[in-house]
């Protein structure tokens, strides 16, 4: 086989290797139509991002002016002994959990019985969503009212039933826990219950049908036909749910130890 021949097929082959013609300039292309969609996430997003994460290694302190100082990992090793730091992290925890699971069952219920044919379904999903439209500040003075010690609608109802006088129930930790644990699973359900029907509405009903003559019960069908085609979708919005929320805390208050949660 002489050189020429060799190059004569391998010719072909770089030539595939390196695409069809024009491919580069499409890539240019596709380039140049993500750039105006990227540049704002990069300065305002990452670029943020990743001075937050030097200032870490300086001596930077809030409201102050002086020139920063590298002093490597020892904010990291105060943080460390640091009780109140521990104390946050622990009720965080237990505030994105205690918010992420309930409102994922919660949801999956919800999102199975509106996607049943029901009467008046329009209106029930209408309703569903009602706290995902509502504005935050909304939220917030709307459940303020009903924890408010003196005449708010909770205990109010403990006085009428007969259970007691009622409380402040956001002075205390103890009580202030659970009742932003429950703003939080009523606040962030819909959102949860429209990805979740959303997957349920894209499963094929003829595999209902299928299994429904083989004698698969309800608990059957689900677990072996709606589970496996809306896990993806349940661990998605489960993961982004845990992360959402457990970046939503911070400790602050009168006393160590007393969180704020937002």
């Amino acid at each position: 086989m002489t050189s020429a021949s060799v190059k004569g097929r391998s010719g072909p082959r770089r030539a595939q290797e390196k695409g069809p013609p024009g491919a580069a300039a499409r890539d240019r292309a596709a380039w140049f139509l993500v750039l105006p969609a990227l540049l704002p996430i990069l300065i305002l997003s990452v670029g943020p991002l990743l001075y937050g994460i030097a200032l870490a290694f300086t001596d930077a302190q809030s409201g102050r002016t002086r020139s920063t100082q590298w002093i490597g990992t020892l904010n990291f090793q105060d943080l460390l002994h640091d009780t109140l730091f521990w104390d946050s992290f622990r009720i965080g925890l237990i505030w994105a959990f205690g918010v992420t699971v309930p409102q994922f069952l919660l949801a999956l219920g919800l999102a199975l019985l509106l996607n049943q044919k029901l009467r008046m379904r329009w209106l029930a999903r209408a309703l569903a969503i009602i706290p995902w439209a509502m504005p935050e500040v909304v939220v917030g003075i709307m459940w303020r009212l009903v924890y408010n010690p003196d005449a708010g609608i909770l205990n109010e109802t403990i006085r009428d039933l007969g259970l007691g006088d009622g409380r402040d129930w956001l002075t205390g930790l103890a009580t202030a826990l659970p009742a932003v644990i429950l703003v939080g699973i009523w606040a962030g359900m819909p959102q949860t219950t429209v990805a979740l029907l959303a997957g349920l509405q894209n499963t094929p009903h003829e595999l209902h049908e299928a299994a429904a003559l083989d004698g698969a019960g309800a608990w059957r069908r689900f677990r072996t036909v709606t589970w496996p085609a809306i896990k993806p979708i349940a661990l998605a919005i489960t993961a982004l749910n845990f992360i959402w929320k457990s970046m939503n805390w911070r400790p602050i208050g009168p006393s160590p130890g007393y969180p704020l949660i937002h």
